[in-house]
């Protein structure tokens, strides 16, 4: 559960990471959870009801996979918290995890693991949401759930000192993200004196006053049926979905609700704020208030922003100037009211204030003089594009509508397209002249130095868990029993259509006819630990960051205008992909094509790119996180592994650009490339457009290259110390190499197991590290693959003094696992999870292609998902048992531990 403060913090973080990416030599789980999705469409009209209760009830139809999504909206959030109680509306969220009447907390998360899906809340300013995802056929076990929670939750006073403890550790975390602290300082500047003023998250002062008579107050008063909006998106009938909903809620009371704090803010002064950082880069920021998602000038101010973080922008122009190594514009709006932030990077130990100066000279220009009307044109056709892409996700459309319902006030997402299509550049121009005022703008600098201030964690925003697992088998109350007590196999996926052309190229196609859009992905396979010459480490991401400046035929600018007129999102490198609307899906091809085979890359942004990638590199190679992630390569690598090879910012400086031009003909090849195309297409119109567009690459000769790491031998017991002088928490890792691949089927006994020991429902691990013992704060264990390797590693957090006691314990649960077999209901609830998380895995054509490109970067087949489902089902405790004993050494378990020195 998470407190949402505002969408900026993610794109904060994204940021950075994507300025200097870190190298890895494996791929992530085989189960890939759905990425977010963008606002916007869908194919079957919606079916609405309200109860006589006043519950409100929208049912969209979404065939994409057999699964469902919920989303309950209460119309309420922070900004309703009693006075001197910010952070109310969070802490309630995490009591709706505690149980109610009929349904324990253990019984609730018992059901949740059962139903193999996510569950989880947020709270914002004004809205608090609780969202499942899970398979369709369970959608009444779902509605049980949330009737249960609306009408007779528990709020035991006990449970409640249990749960401030959880929550006071999500503070302390986020408030240990300089992020956080200007993002959290911003907001109480721009809303000073309104119900906006302080974040959703609340202080450790106002949770430390709070107690269950609070919390229950606050929840009569506003967690009623006529404060709730209910969105259900899915592959569901839509009528019976409202008649279980009837049985559901339809006899829960409606209350009265309280008056509503209006949020006024008042005038801003111009100030500069400064805060230290532990980031590999420097930030500047300059912000403003905005108009909110309620706002009448609300569309005006999202092509605004539109216009102001455009490729084709004065801001994104000081990247390819070489005087930033990243700008833009992030908007982040709220019900009744927003920030605008521009944003911008600059090197470690340099002077921001030239920097600024030029940001602040753009932001003048632009108010003085206004914006191009092309560029708000462009960012018209983008938004109203966007509006058509939500059906594609299960979980991202059933988001959009309860964004426009509960926060918007809309009647559906599509009004918004008839507020966007009003909107003209002199609106445009007249909202840049009201907000880019100087007099009104907070200056902040983010500057990377030591600060010696001790932090609980880097993380910010992420979700937690909420429910203590317990220790024993929890018995499901009679109706959860009878929907979710017998295991069976899911549905198996319809087989897309594949072709390999005589170029050696790959095309999956997986049609998907739920909205008028059409999503193109691509792979090259490339490793550049394998693939880059010694002395030329980062050549591969100076390559990949030169795509962005256009084609032999199109220069930067000439190219994302042609996107522009197409309303299409596009990228290239060693891994490319197309977003556009159907009748659109050939020119787009066209610029794709153009852009991943015929790049111009140009001298004079070589010289900048390079040098951007040295500095980014010279504050990332000496960052803590680094350190980390380097020593565990050691610890599971022989030495001289070529996964151990690392970057010199020298060295960089010292490629030329025949050095890319020369990669990029080794490395970029069609006998290495798959596409997966998904959406609204046919098969066969697939493979015309793309066999025309990518049929002719040629590989520039020679033999198909390695690009996988070789097999190493069995890793040994060693233990590294990475100091981190800015936290007070050790994060540890156990880790360890083994000697089967994802293609080994003993792989899928492994998976159970883990489900078991570390990744599941009452995991092991959790029990035993966190629950019984305190020793810590986390903790988590994984597989991962690649098609030569193996590794399995367990993560936890800890205090540097339990440390030690963690990791004997941990030991402790895997040994345990081979010698004996896990319990039977152990057993039926890791399958129960798994099986009924692999239909989830199709939820979005985002998580259809990764998945597919997965399995083909691991050399396994496209039906890995049914063998896999096949192997769960008929997986026995004595299978888990023996796989366990085969392939995981307990005692040569590598530590490495990043914290305080000793």
């Amino acid at each position: 559960m998470t407190a949402r403060l505002t969408t900026t913090a993610l794109s904060l973080s994204l940021a950075l990471l994507a300025m200097a990416p870190a190298r890895a030599d494996t791929m992530p789980h085989l189960d890939t959870a759905p990425p977010a999705a963008r606002p916007a469409a869908h194919a079957d009209a919606p079916v609405r009801a309200t109860l006589s209760n006043g519950l409100r009830v929208v049912v969209v139809r979404d065939r994409l996979a057999p699964v469902v999504t919920t989303e309950i909206n209460y119309l309420v959030g922070s900004s309703a918290a009693p006075k001197g109680f910010p952070g109310t509306a969070h802490a309630l969220e995490h009591m709706m995890f505690r149980g109610s009447r009929g349904l324990d907390k253990d019984q609730l998360a018992a059901i949740g693991a059962r139903l193999g899906g996510s569950y989880n809340a947020d709270t914002t300013e004004n809205v608090t949401q609780y969202f499942y995802t899970a398979p369709a056929d369970d959608l009444g076990v779902i509605l049980h759930v949330e009737a249960l929670r609306m009408q007779g939750l528990t709020l035991d006073a006990a449970d409640w000192d249990k749960e401030r403890g959880a929550i006071e550790q999500e503070v302390s975390r986020d408030l240990s993200s300089p992020s956080y602290q200007y993002l959290s300082r911003l907001q109480s500047i721009l809303f000073a004196g309104t119900p906006y003023e302080q974040d959703a998250l609340g202080t450790r002062p106002s949770f430390e006053k709070t107690d269950a008579a609070l919390l229950r107050g606050f929840y009569e008063k506003w967690y009623a049926p006529n404060n709730a909006i209910l969105i259900i998106a899915g592959d569901i009938d839509p009528d019976r979905a409202i008649d279980q909903v009837r049985a559901a809620f339809g006899e829960i009371p409606r209350r009265a609700l309280p008056e509503r704090t209006p949020v006024r803010p008042g005038p801003v002064t111009a100030q500069t704020l400064h805060f230290p950082t532990d980031y590999p880069v420097g930030l500047m920021t300059v912000a403003w208030r905005m108009p909110g998602l309620t706002s009448r000038d609300y569309a005006a101010a999202q092509i605004l922003s539109d216009v102001l973080s455009s490729q084709r922008g004065a801001l994104y122009d000081l990247v390819p100037a070489g005087k930033a190594l990243f700008a833009g514009l992030e908007f982040a709006p709220k019900a009744d009211a927003g920030i605008g932030i521009a944003i911008a990077a600059f090197p470690k130990e340099q002077d921001p204030a030239p920097l600024l100066h030029e940001v602040n000279a753009i932001l003048a220009t632009i108010r003085d003089k206004g914006v191009p009307a092309d560029l708000v044109e462009a960012a018209r056709r983008k938004e109203l594009a966007q509006l058509s892409f939500s059906a594609n996700s299960i979980s991202g459309l059933a988001e959009n509508w309860s964004q426009a319902l509960a926060v918007m006030g809309l009647n559906s997402p599509d009004d918004l397209a008839a507020t966007l299509n009003a909107v003209t550049p002199a609106d445009v121009n007249r909202l840049a002249r009201q907000i880019l005022d100087p007099a009104q703008a907070v200056t902040a600098l983010l500057t990377p130095e030591d600060s010696g201030k001790p932090v609980t964690g880097k993380g910010f925003g992420g979700s937690e868990s909420f429910a203590t697992p317990p220790d024993h088998p929890v018995p499901l109350p009679d109706w959860a029993h009878a929907a979710l007590a017998s295991l069976s196999l899911p549905p198996a996926a319809t087989p897309p259509s594949v072709f390999t052309y005589p170029n050696g190229l790959r095309l999956i196609v997986q049609p998907a006819h739920v909205g008028h859009t059409v999503n193109v992905y691509g792979m090259v396979r490339q490793n550049a630990d394998m693939q880059e010459p010694a002395g030329q480490e980062a050549i591969a991401a100076i390559t990949e960051d030169l795509f962005t400046y256009g084609t032999r035929t199109l220069d930067r600018l000439a190219f994302q205008k042609a996107l522009d007129d197409i309303a299409a999102t596009e990228s290239a490198g060693p891994g490319f992909g197309l977003a556009v609307l159907t009748p659109d899906f050939e020119r787009g091809m066209q610029l794709l094509a153009d852009n991943e085979l015929h790049p111009a890359f140009p001298d004079r942004a070589f010289q900048v790119v390079r040098m951007q990638t040295a500095q980014a590199l010279a504050g990332r190679l000496r960052t803590p996180d680094y350190l980390f992630g380097r020593a565990v390569k050691a610890a599971v690598s022989p030495p001289h592994d070529p996964s151990l090879r690392q970057p010199d910012p020298q060295k960089i400086m010292r490629l030329t650009l025949a050095d890319v031009r020369a990669f990029y003909a080794a490395a970029y090849r069609p006998d290495l490339t798959t596409i997966v195309v998904a959406g609204d297409i046919t098969p066969e119109r697939a493979q015309q457009v793309v066999g025309r567009e990518f049929g002719a690459w040629t590989a520039a000769g020679g033999a198909t290259p390695a690009v996988d790491l070789p097999a190493r031998p069995d890793s040994r017991a060693s233990h590294t110390q990475v100091p981190d002088h800015t936290s007070v928490q050790d994060t540890a890792m156990l880790a360890e190499s083994l000697g089967l691949t994802a293609a080994h089927p003993d792989h899928f006994a492994l998976a159970v197991g883990n489900e078991v020991l570390g990744d599941g429902f009452s995991s092991r691990l959790y029990r035993d590290l966190r629950v019984r013992t305190g020793y810590v704060y986390s903790v988590s264990s994984r597989f991962s693959w690649s098609r030569n390797r193996g590794g399995y590693s367990i993560s936890f957090g800890a205090d540097p003094d339990k440390v030690g006691k963690a990791r004997d314990a941990a030991v402790h649960d895997v040994t345990a696992m081979q010698d004996s077999p896990v319990s039977d209901d152990e057993l039926t609830l890791a399958k129960a999870s798994l099986l009924r998380g692999l239909p989830l895995q199709r939820a979005s054509l985002d998580s259809i292609a990764a998945g597919d490109l997965h399995l083909v970067d691991l050399g396994l087949p496209l039906d890995t998902p049914d063998r896999a489902a096949r192997a769960y089902y008929g997986m026995t405790a004595a299978a888990v048992q023996a796989a366990f004993r085969t392939w995981i050494r307990p005692h040569d378990l590598a530590e490495i531990v990043k914290g305080p020195a000793r």
